[in-house]
């Protein structure tokens, strides 16, 4: 699709059909993907499904009001045993996925993507959505079966289930963009009673199969928007911006430090040389050398901030 408008990117944005009982979301990551996994390296294939599953989950947050962290989680039987991606009421990004080398070898080349999705989660697998608020006093968890041949159809298989909406999403990663697609039919006995409001579902559910994830990737909303619903009266509204941050800090992996204790740091350190944290989530290595490990043990009011960080 040929186009000169810009592609604006780590933003999520609504949009509604005039007069019509149906809402969307749309997605595009960029900077936000690959800060991401700045300090990690996945295989082909499961960096494809961890950026559907962090397109997904911020499609997920955009959906619902809640101040706090929402976590989409994968659990799988396949070459992926285990995925997770986090995303805030305000649009903060961290994920990380767990695979089998020996499982992901057996993939081969050129399968379809149902099956390479079945190979990659297994055959009994699920996906576990937890929504927690900031101040922890409520905590709302569904889980529903790994559905369908893509991660895409498992979403719409949660939103049947654990949300009564009818919903249709399409998702799309590669190694520099993710991006999704979220169309839902608003609940109310009118809507479903109201041929207009019946056709409008429908013409939306068309629209997904007019955006597929090459185009998703590379063009601009407006031009994909306009090509997938033409001819139907659509708003869309101001976006909010999408960014990569993980919770780990230099001040958080010197407080896991000292819970260890003095002696069994400093046997480390005598082992190794130098004391190395990396975080689960971004992988980023915090490295602790001899002199940042006695200022950590070290009783002074000077030495009361972190040490620093190599």
């Amino acid at each position: 699709m040929q186009t000169d408008t810009p592609l604006i990117s780590d933003q999520v944005r609504r949009f509604i059909l005039e007069q019509r009982p149906v809402r969307g979301q749309w997605v595009h990551l960029d900077s936000a993907w690959r800060e991401l996994r700045a300090h990690a390296s996945y295989p082909t294939p499961v960096n494809e499904l961890l950026g559907q599953a962090v397109a997904a989950v911020v499609l997920l947050s955009a959906t619902l009001k809640f101040r706090g962290t929402l976590t989409f989680q994968l659990q799988g039987t396949g070459a992926v045993n285990l995925l997770v991606a986090q995303c805030t009421h305000d649009f903060h990004l961290r994920a990380v996925a767990r695979w089998d080398a020996t499982a992901l070898a057996l993939l081969k080349a050129g399968e379809p993507f149902g099956t390479v999705f079945h190979e990659l989660v297994g055959a009994d697998g699920r996906v576990t959505v937890t929504i927690e608020s900031e101040d922890k006093s409520t905590r709302y968890q569904g889980i529903v079966p790994l559905a369908g041949d893509s991660l895409a159809e498992s979403l719409e298989a949660y939103f049947a289930t654990s949300e009564q909406l009818p919903t249709r999403v399409v998702l799309a990663a590669d190694a520099e963009h993710a991006a999704g697609l979220l169309v839902q039919k608003l609940p109310g006995k009118e809507a479903d009673a109201d041929e207009d409001g019946r056709g409008a579902w429908q013409e939306a559910q068309a629209a997904l199969g007019r955006a597929p994830g090459r185009e998703l990737l590379n063009s601009p909303m407006e031009v994909l928007l306009a090509h997938a619903f033409a001819g139907l009266d659509l708003r869309v509204f101001r976006g909010s911006p999408v960014s990569f941050e993980c919770r780990c800090s230099p001040g958080r992996v010197a407080g896991v430090l000292k819970a260890l204790g003095a002696g069994e740091i400093r046997d480390l350190l005598r082992e190794q040389g130098s004391v190395t944290v990396t975080c689960e989530f971004c992988q980023r290595p915090y490295q602790f050398d001899c002199i940042d490990i006695e200022a950590l043990f070290t009783d002074t009011p000077e030495l009361g901030q972190p040490p620093a960080v190599h």
